[in-house]
């Protein structure tokens, strides 16, 4: 295949590919480079860095996108500043953060798997020299060489399945370690034997090719499982560790393990928000591609949220904390990816008890064959290695493999598409709904400001401020984008009701932000009520969500009956559903009122996905079968839904289904090879007609095709 570079010297440069692959040397600092794309970056980013007075050395790594700098004098600032003069984007990564993510157990494995490999390849050739006619002491000979190899590589290659192996036992129970252990020790120990004893056949070959193909199973499965983890460890890296604390109107550069709520800190140019906070400057631009994908700048007005992460795009602005440390947007991502990765689903626990079972019923199996052989045959060697046979043959590495080989490879797959799977039973649930029920507000439809500022006083248009920076909700977020830049009035005790609005508590009495019917006014969109004053009406509008149609139109294709379940007023809600082609719908109705409507579904039989954004929406989306929440939802709503939507467009929900669907269909397909591989190999081992080598790789060739078969899951569209 041909690679067209992007630009000439990409392909003047024979190096290129080499220096692409350089790994990152221990340094003082590591910056993002994301947009670096051939070898002539490579040399104009270390040339700009190698000549700062101060610089020791500057590496730069093109497949991870990376530059590695040894300094002790310049601070990430001045390079940055350096690299930007340019022509380059660069953004400050935590070096500590991802030297922890070197994955030393994945090194590990390499590392005995290429020792297997090689000692097994040396074995082969002294057996097919044997195979070949190589006969008395020179068969001997080629025995005891293969011994000397063998041993010390099985001992050491076996380690990942004999201490799991023992682990178990230590506690009286079987795992699939227990059978694939014996298998390895049996296959050696046998083939020890026969060359003290001057035997015709040894299976040394049989033990290391068990080995090696166990080995290329295991870490295949482990870098799939790794990729979640991979991406968490990189949005823990793009933390800010150091921040610009205004104190008294002077700038103290201090851990962000230092700051707390309430305080304010300013971002210098192309620097990462260290916190969530509310801009208290009159307008900001950052780049929020991190958390939705979105490559477009967004810009921000006094009073607009700000999530860490966010790169600072423009002029320097400033923060006030409202989230820090693990309350973070950035450090909530992180541990969603964490948590998909970690959690297990029901195909998987249902492997897990089948192994529980099939490992004593192997060991049965194997000794019945070893007696019958012995008993009908007479042979203990010819028994013994019928035995042996059985057990390496039998080895559940397909049936450990089935499941998380394709769940893993899914959850990767969505969140490259922009989905965080926070359970991993969902995409098992996710497989089987049959309805889908969307909120209104801030899911199929997201406001719209018009000019709200003229019917407020400053006193009135401080005191929304004051309630709507306190809640994320789409309307507050509206309502704040319509005032302009300004002062907020202070005010206490400021909660949000659920499905209702925002209040709290000032000079003229209780302040409230919500729905008319909540303010006691006969309008139903969004007003402000302070103390007894009559509700001022705040005039919205509402657009489409982008995708929506899209997501309306591809689920139904896929079956699934779409339903609208809005607190909104029914003579907004029915205009939607109308235009949607949406005939189930209903409005006005309470949380707990949505809370009800999905478990009667679910009591008359139906599997629901809920799709929802606010606090009215997380007890439905926690009595769903299956839930997501987008990216702007409340915290509640997020923490309740089973996914999370990275991006603002619901285009992609069909494909979510489809992977869900793939995923159930792909695991089921693993239990059915490695079932098929079973009734085939069993009674072949039974009979005495595999040798040990023979079991050895039929084992492994239906433990390859379980995971090559879980790779199919990328191919969905």
């Amino acid at each position: 295949m041909t690679t067209l570079s992007a630009c000439p010297a990409c392909a003047a440069a024979p190096l290129a590919e080499s220096m692409a692959q350089r790994e990152i040397a221990k340094a003082d600092v590591i910056l993002s480079l994301p947009t670096i794309h051939c070898a002539a970056c490579i040399g104009t980013v270390e040339r700009s860095l190698r000549t700062m007075p101060g610089v020791e050395d500057a590496r730069v790594n093109l497949s991870l996108k990376r530059v590695s700098v040894r300094t002790r004098t310049l601070t990430d600032a001045a390079l940055v500043a350096r690299l930007r003069d340019a022509g380059y984007q660069a953004h400050p990564m935590d070096s500590a953060v991802l030297d922890n993510g070197n994955d030393p157990e994945g090194q590990r494995l390499l590392v005995k798997l290429a020792v297997a490999g090689f000692a097994m390849m040396n074995v082969m050739l002294f057996s097919v020299a044997i195979w070949s006619g190589a006969a008395d002491s020179t068969r001997d000979l080629f025995h005891l060489i293969s011994a000397a190899i063998s041993l010390p590589a099985v001992l050491f290659c076996g380690q990942p399945f004999f201490a799991s192996a023992w682990s178990a036992l230590r506690v009286r129970r079987l795992n699939m370690d227990v059978p694939i252990s014996l298998a390895i020790l049996l296959a050696a120990g046998m083939s020890f034997y026969e060359v003290l004893n001057g035997g015709l056949h040894s299976y040394f070959d049989a033990a290391l090719s068990l080995t090696f193909f166990l080995l290329v199973g295991r870490y295949l499965d482990h870098r799939s499982r790794r990729t979640a983890r991979s991406a968490a460890r990189d949005l823990a890296a793009l933390e800010v560790h150091s921040a610009h604390k205004l104190v008294q109107g002077s700038t103290q550069t201090v851990p962000v393990s230092d700051l707390r709520v309430g305080d304010v800190v300013m971002i210098p140019t192309g620097v990462r928000v260290p916190v969530d906070g509310t801009l208290i400057s009159l307008e900001a631009t950052t780049d929020r591609a991190f958390l939705t994908g979105e490559t477009a700048a967004i810009r921000s007005i006094m009073g607009n949220p700000v999530q860490a992460g966010e790169i600072n795009l423009g002029a320097p602005f400033k923060v006030q904390a409202t989230a820090v440390g693990a309350d973070t947007t950035l450090r909530r991502v992180a541990a969603m990816v964490e948590m998909a990765e970690n959690s297990r689903n029901s195909y998987t626990a249902l492997a897990d008890r089948a192994a529980a079972i099939y490992a004593p019923a192997v060991h049965l199996l194997a000794l019945l064959a070893f007696l019958g052989w012995a008993v009908l045959g007479g042979d203990l060697r010819q028994a013994l290695n019928v035995a042996v046979a059985v057990l390496i043959i039998t080895c559940p590495c397909a049936l450990g493999l089935a499941v998380p080989a394709v769940s893993t490879a899914a959850i990767a797959r969505l969140y490259a598409k922009g989905f965080l799977v926070k359970s991993g039973t969902a995409l098992e649930r996710l497989a089987e709904v049959d309805m889908a029920m969307f909120d209104k507000t801030g899911t199929l439809t997201v406001p719209a400001s018009k000019a709200v500022r003229n019917l407020l006083t400053p006193a009135q248009q401080a005191v929304v401020r004051a309630l709507a920076q306190s809640s994320t909700h789409p309307v507050s977020r509206a309502v704040l984008a319509a005032l302009p830049a300004g002062e907020a009035a202070t005010l206490s005790n400021i909660i949000e009701v659920p499905g209702r609005g925002v209040q709290g508590l000032g000079p003229d009495g209780l302040a409230q932000l919500g729905g008319g019917g909540w303010l006691g006014a006969d309008f139903d969109g969004p007003g402000l009520r302070i103390g007894c004053a009559p509700a001022i009406a705040l005039p919205l509008s509402e657009n489409l969500r982008s995708g929506a149609q899209a997501a309306i139109d591809g689920l139904r294709t896929m079956g699934l009956r779409p339903g609208i379940i809005s607190g909104d007023r029914a003579a907004v809600v029915t205009p939607l559903a109308d235009a949607l082609g949406v005939a189930d719908h209903q409005a006005g109705i309470t949380a707990t009122a949505k809370h009800d409507r999905l478990q009667a579904l679910a009591d008359g039989g139906h599997r629901v996905m809920m799709v929802g954004d606010g606090l009215n929406d997380a007890a439905a989306l926690a009595a769903a079968h299956a839930s997501v929440a987008p990216s702007s939802a409340l915290d509640a709503a997020r923490n309740a839904a089973d996914i999370v939507i990275l991006n603002d467009s619901l285009a992609d929900l069909p494909l979510l289904i489809r992977v869900a669907r793939a995923t159930t269909r792909l695991s089921k397909q693993n239990f059915a090879i490695a079932a098929l591989y079973n009734c085939i190999a069993v009674p072949v081992a039974l009979a005495g007609l595999a040798t040990p080598l023979l079991a050895a790789i039929a084992m492994s060739v239906s433990s390859l095709t379980v995971l090559v078969n879980a790779m199919r899951i990328r191919r969905v569209r």
